[in-house]
């Protein structure tokens, strides 16, 4: 079920020699990146600033690295202490007739993205939708939020931002460290000098790093919580299982071998069903004929509600950082509380922050 871009993407992870035929066109795509970053870095394109902070949590490479989960533990934290945070997002993989895009209870994922539903449904914070992201900023403005949160967007650098988080899979790292084409990395590794934070999701395996992390680089876990029934959304613990084995178990997420990993650690069988990132699924993809349960991710489960059999599950699961991450986030929020009276007059054309 693996299409090129995902026989592509694991080449260069895993280093395929074949893609050193791509590094002239590597080479035009870094020219591209370092041009466009000047432009913003000094003046000659500009970014459009919040009266507001904003967080931008990215990544460098293509692929899935956690950061969807950890936007859902970060606005779940800034409830906690009191902030009113809003979440924005380029919508990948949903078509709106119209933006910004409010998410609603009633909105399909088809329309706002697996990704955005899936935090909406999480979260219970407003999320907007919109490829334009200061005029998705500024509709979450005008929602009440006094302080934004970006799902991706490092790259996005008409938007101004305070804070960067860039997230890392401890099991792929950066590949073979190369750009695209010719390999998976969105800007040189270079970049991770002028971001705030680098947060490693599942560095360590057995008490060794998979990758060597850059320096000061926190630690993050997506730890299993419970199990969600599709059709009827009753949740139950993690053991004794609620079904029998063994299982179906299906992920359209960007390495969804993590997902089959997870349920090996939690003794779940399983014939493992990979799709690709945001995969729109039909009812004949769930349909096994074989009357076994069907397991899934929360990510999946926005599309399927309405195709999958009876006995299907979510497996939900959190983002875990670690205290030395959550004692950095809470003095840069008490830093940016301090200059929010200062905020009001930034707003328009300011230089974006933290650019090449």
């Amino acid at each position: 079920m693996r299409g090129a871009g995902e026989r592509w993407l694991a080449a260069a992870y895993q280093g395929s020699p074949w893609l050193a035929l791509l590094r002239p066109l590597e080479g035009l795509y870094r020219v591209s990146v370092a041009r466009r970053a000047a432009a913003f870095a000094e003046g000659r394109r500009t970014a459009w600033r919040a009266p507001v902070p904003v967080i931008v949590v990215g990544n460098l490479t293509l692929g899935g690295t956690g950061k969807s989960p950890l936007v859902a533990w970060l606005v779940r934290h800034l409830v906690e202490r009191g902030w009113r945070p809003g979440i924005l997002s380029r919508g990948y993989g949903g078509k709106s007739d119209a933006y910004p895009l409010l998410v609603e209870d009633q909105t399909p994922a088809a329309q706002c993205g697996d990704e955005p539903r899936m935090l909406a449904d999480q979260s219970g914070v407003p999320v907007v939708v919109d490829p334009n992201r200061p005029r998705g900023a500024r509709r979450l403005l005008a929602a009440g939020c006094d302080i934004l949160v970006s799902d991706d967007g490092l790259q996005h650098l008409a938007l101004g931002r305070d804070l960067e988080v860039v997230v890392v899979d401890g099991a792929r790292g950066f590949g073979n460290g190369r750009c695209l084409p010719a390999g998976p990395l969105r800007e040189p590794l270079s970049r991770l000098a002028s971001v705030d934070a680098v947060v490693i999701n599942g560095v360590m395996v057995n008490g060794e790093p998979r990758f060597a992390p850059p320096a000061g680089a926190f630690i993050m876990k997506l730890a299993p919580v419970g199990w969600r029934r599709l059709d009827d959304g009753e949740r139950l613990p993690l053991a004794p299982l609620p079904f029998s084995m063994p299982v179906h178990a299906v992920a359209g997420i960007g390495r969804p071998a993590r997902f089959f990993e997870t349920l090996a650690g939690l003794g779940v069988e399983a014939s493992a069903h990979p799709f690709g990132d945001h995969h729109a699924y039909r009812a004949e993809e769930l349909a096994f004929g074989d009357g076994r349960p069907l397991v899934m991710t929360a990510k999946d489960a926005v599309k399927c509600r309405d195709l999958a059999p009876s006995d299907s599950w979510v497996l939900e699961v959190e983002a875990s950082p670690d205290p030395a991450f959550v004692g950095w986030l809470e003095e840069r929020l008490a830093a940016l509380a301090a200059a929010a009276p200062d905020m009001n007059s930034r707003a328009g054309s300011a230089p974006a922050h933290h650019q090449e």
